[in-house]
């Protein structure tokens, strides 16, 4: 679906001077510093994937999804999407393709809800059958009837965002990129918005690719991360294995069925003890969560016991403090 051979984008800034006679030199003899806003950056998304594009403000994200979209053309590289060069063969290209930005709408800020999804109808060309089918289950799925005939701008920001993500799918594009879709939403909100793009992906197999600052967004909905700071990729692989690879020690959280004095067990260390629950750390890459399960049930007895993964949002920061290159 999506072919991404070392893109590049650059930008040129200009780079002002200080001091005396400043704003003349600034006119006669400017001067410029490159940006590399992203830098030989490959990646493929099949057909039917839902992938994480993640990294800071500043990091590339909307450089790249502006290529994508075909807003943006690269400095360098190659770039090809579903067959086509989105830059090049905009006016078909963007028919085949939807997009979802949270802070903004592509909704007409004065009609009412269902206008302007009958004008998107009519400047995606979407026959009448298919407008009426997508509409009734989009109604449902995203609870939309309530504020179908409500202007935009008096709609709350969680009812914005599921009327945008209507319009974006009524022309049942192939490809649909989201940029921060649950940004600023109650967890109500947030929950109802996730369970649609699961289904949209899973039901009618739809290519997505997502950019978050939100994990549990990532956690809920991607199997697939890519990680970006910089404009380098710093990781491209499945988040279990980044977690693997990057997130640091597990923990073993055990209520023990009586009082001991001492509960030490090899390669796992005790680090919060309270009553009669015990926390320990252990490397992943030392022993299994079962192993040493084994090692405490041979040696005590226990009532109750759960794993504890490291934080996904401290194994980002750390990716991107780090800069742990893959």
């Amino acid at each position: 679906m999506i072919t991404v051979s070392h893109l590049e984008k650059h930008f040129k800034l200009n780079k002002h001077h200080k001091g005396k006679l400043s704003g003349v030199r600034n006119l006669f003899t400017p001067q410029y510093e490159t940006v590399r806003a992203v830098d030989d950056v490959s990646f493929t998304v099949q057909a039917g994937e839902l992938v994480g594009y993640l990294g800071p403000n500043g990091a590339g994200k909307s450089t790249t999804i502006k290529m994508l979209t075909g807003l943006l053309v690269p400095s360098g590289g190659e770039l090809e999407v579903n067959g086509r060069i989105p830059w090049k063969e905009r006016r078909d290209y963007v028919s085949q393709i939807g997009a979802v930005f949270g802070q903004r709408t592509t909704l007409w800020w004065d009609l009412p809800v269902i206008e302007s999804l009958e004008l998107l109808q009519h400047i995606y060309k979407v026959p009448q059958t298919q407008f009426q089918h997508n509409l009734e289950q989009f109604k449902k799925l995203l609870e939309l009837t309530p504020f179908l005939n409500t202007p935009v701008r008096s709609l709350s920001l969680g009812q914005r965002m599921r009327a945008d993500l209507c319009a974006a799918l009524l022309h049942n594009p192939k490809l649909l990129f989201l940029d921060e879709p649950t940004i600023g939403l109650d967890v109500v909100a947030k929950e109802r918005i996730r369970h649609f793009i699961k289904h949209v992906n899973q039901q009618q197999g739809t290519t997505i690719l997502l950019t978050t600052h939100d994990m549990a967004d990532v956690q809920k909905l991607c199997n697939r991360v890519m990680i970006i700071d910089q404009g380098k990729l710093l990781y491209d692989g499945k988040l279990d294995a980044l977690q693997t690879r990057f997130g640091g020690k597990r923990e073993l959280i055990v209520d023990f069925a009586d009082e001991y004095e001492s509960v030490a067990v090899a390669d796992a260390e005790v680090v919060e003890r309270v009553n009669g629950r015990i926390t320990y750390q252990f490397e992943r890459n030392i022993i299994s969560a079962s192993d040493l399960i084994g090692r405490l049930a041979a040696q005590y007895k226990i009532h109750d016991l759960s794993v504890r993964e490291p934080d996904i949002e401290a194994t980002i920061r750390r990716i991107y403090e780090e800069q742990l290159l893959v």
